[in-house]
């Protein structure tokens, strides 16, 4: 039977999941075989590979932002992989850093933009950002300075947002890549951090990457539930998703 005959093949159209592969006896056809190790191979190199933060803070001063760099205890990415507690704490130095800009009024909201698990996640950052945070901002909420971080776990924001004195934390990071995401975006959001937040607290949209989530879409669902979240006081758990559909006035330069 060819694979044009095969009438699981229509599957495909749907999926990115390895299905309707075909046999060759009782294995993998050769060709399956090939794609399934590229695709192992891809997985490895995200997670070893270091994030570009030069060209992302480049491309994000470009955008009119403020960049700030930081990085976790976690001294290299084999520390990192093997000590997970590293990454989520800020490095003293790195700490004194974010304290030392605190000045003012304190922020309504940090944003960090941490390498995590694949760093060619980080390539859908500006897509995210450049919808974002105009809305944010036309909406009338304050923003600190963006905080790039190396080395970095979800609960690594949660020490930044303190030592900005903001009240909300949106935590951009690399997913761990699965054999068919490689390059996946995950945005944590949550209200009134503290040292040992649990994940009951945040609220997480996931997939952000041009086979998943586009990055439109995610911002605007960032946007809702930011706003809903500071209006609100809460976040995870008892904070729903009921964004809805993107409305057109919505980042109108991204539908170009």
């Amino acid at each position: 039977m060819t694979p044009a005959d095969d009438p699981w093949a229509i599957l495909k159209d749907f999926t990115e999941a390895r299905v309707a592969q075909g046999r060759a006896g009782t294995s993998l056809p050769t060709r399956e075989l090939l794609k399934f190790t590229q695709a192992h191979a891809a997985a490895q190199d995200a997670v070893h590979d270091a994030a570009d933060i030069a060209g992302l803070r480049a491309v994000l001063e470009g955008l009119g932002e403020t960049v700030l760099e930081v990085r976790s205890r976690a001294s290299d990415r084999a520390i990192y992989l093997r000590r997970p507690d590293f990454g989520r704490t800020l490095h003293p130095e790195s700490a004194a850093l974010l304290s030392g800009h605190r000045a003012g009024p304190p922020p309504d909201i940090a944003v960090v933009v941490a390498d995590g698990l694949s760093a060619g996640a980080l390539a859908q950052v500006p897509g995210v950002l450049g919808a974002l945070l105009p809305a944010l901002r036309q909406d009338g909420f304050t923003l600190a300075p963006v905080v790039l971080a190396v080395q970095a776990r979800v609960a690594l924001g949660d020490g930044v947002a303190l030592a900005l004195g903001a009240r909300l934390v949106l935590v951009l990071i690399g997913e761990r890549p699965g054999l068919s995401s490689p390059d996946s975006l995950g945005a944590y959001l949550t209200f009134g951090p503290q040292p040992l937040t649990p994940d009951s607290a945040r609220n997480c949209v996931s997939n952000i990457r041009p086979a998943g989530l586009d990055t439109r879409t995610a911002a605007w669902r960032l946007h809702w539930l930011i706003v809903s979240a500071l209006r609100r006081q809460l976040s995870g758990v008892s904070l729903k998703d009921e964004s809805g559909e993107v409305p057109r006035h919505f980042a109108p330069h991204a539908l170009r």
